[in-house]
């Protein structure tokens, strides 16, 4: 690239790029942004479980989305400017794969919260985590094809692809087994 295009990511990009610095956390940067976005994601439900159902259910949806863009803006300027495809310590992909894979989760959490209930609802957590990581590092067919995309957009959308995976087996193994 050429040295006239690499502009410096502003501080807000470097903040969201890294997961709050959770992506500077080693060994393994990609599984502390993983639980750091997973603690997050308790800390939005915490917060909006008052709303009514309809409310709530929308609130977290636009949340999850808008994160997917925050993380597209912000590791594509971050990438940029540092000159790499996708650094280690970029992790707000993962945070928005884990909301997406602990998006089956959701009510179980807002039970939890009120009082009951948290042994289902952390076992549902847990494995949307384990999922999530399983996918994000095999990146099978066709979430591999992902990271091809230009910029943010491949940095951000094989994360988005395998929490999709993730929720989608978090809901047939509750189908199949009643969990």
């Amino acid at each position: 690239m050429p040295e006239y295009e690499k502009k410096d990511a502003p501080a807000w990009a470097w903040w969201a790029a890294t997961g709050l610095w959770s992506g500077k956390l080693k060994p393994a940067p990609g599984t502390w942004g993983s639980l750091a976005g997973w603690v997050a994601w308790l800390g939005a439900i915490y917060i909006i479980r008052f709303l009514p159902a309809v409310a709530f259910e929308c609130v977290i949806a636009a949340a999850t989305l808008l994160l997917v863009f925050v993380s597209v803006k912000a590791s594509g300027m971050v990438a940029r400017q540092v000159g790499e495809c996708d650094p280690s310590y970029i992790v707000c992909d993962e945070w928005a794969g884990m909301w997406i894979a602990l998006w089956p989760t959701r009510h179980e959490a807002e039970l939890a919260m009120d009082g009951g209930g948290w042994m289902l609802a952390f076992a549902g957590m847990l494995a949307a985590f384990l999922l999530f990581r399983v996918f994000d590092i095999w990146k099978p067919w066709p979430i591999c094809k992902l990271e091809s995309l230009p910029g943010g957009w491949g940095i951000t959308m094989d994360d988005v692809a395998a929490g999709v995976f993730a929720a989608v087996a978090l809901i047939l193994a509750n189908m199949a087994f009643g969990l």
